[in-house]
């Protein structure tokens, strides 16, 4: 399991960190532990699933 920080998935997905996080409050994308300031890290396993998923529905 490979953590990824806000910033980097939103680099990953192509969108503002602020859509991450609301991504992250909605529970579409679950935190899997937060980092020393208290911002989520996401298991880049879970990203990859998220993004091929928004995908199919048409877009993230």
């Amino acid at each position: 399991m490979s953590l990824m920080s806000v910033s980097e998935v939103a680099d990953y997905l192509g969108v503002q960190e602020i859509r991450v996080e609301r991504l992250e409050r909605e529970s579409l994308l679950v935190a899997k532990e937060k980092d020393a300031e208290g911002n989520p890290l996401f298991d880049s396993d879970d990203v990859r699933r998220y993004k091929e998923l928004a995908e199919r529905l048409g877009g993230i």
